[in-house]
């Protein structure tokens, strides 16, 4: 599974991960820090508004391995 971070304003570590490919688009779980926690959604995103967000920035692939605590 590919990560994004979002660009955001300020220092926000936000970021998007695909869950599920499909013909039309992708699944994907999106964590937005809220002020010291975390707010999980899951949601559809059209193939072509993926493509326009990585062109324009808006999505930029993780591309390092970044240690989890548990």
């Amino acid at each position: 599974m590919k990560s994004y971070t979002l660009k955001s304003i300020g220092k926000n570590t936000d970021y998007m991960t695909i869950v599920r490919e499909m013909e039309d688009g992708f699944v994907v779980k999106i964590v937005r820090d809220m002020d010291g926690y975390e707010d999980i959604k899951t949601d559809y995103i059209s193939r072509e508004l993926f493509d326009s967000c990585i062109r324009t920035g808006y999505l930029t692939e993780i591309t390092e391995k970044v240690a989890v605590n548990a």
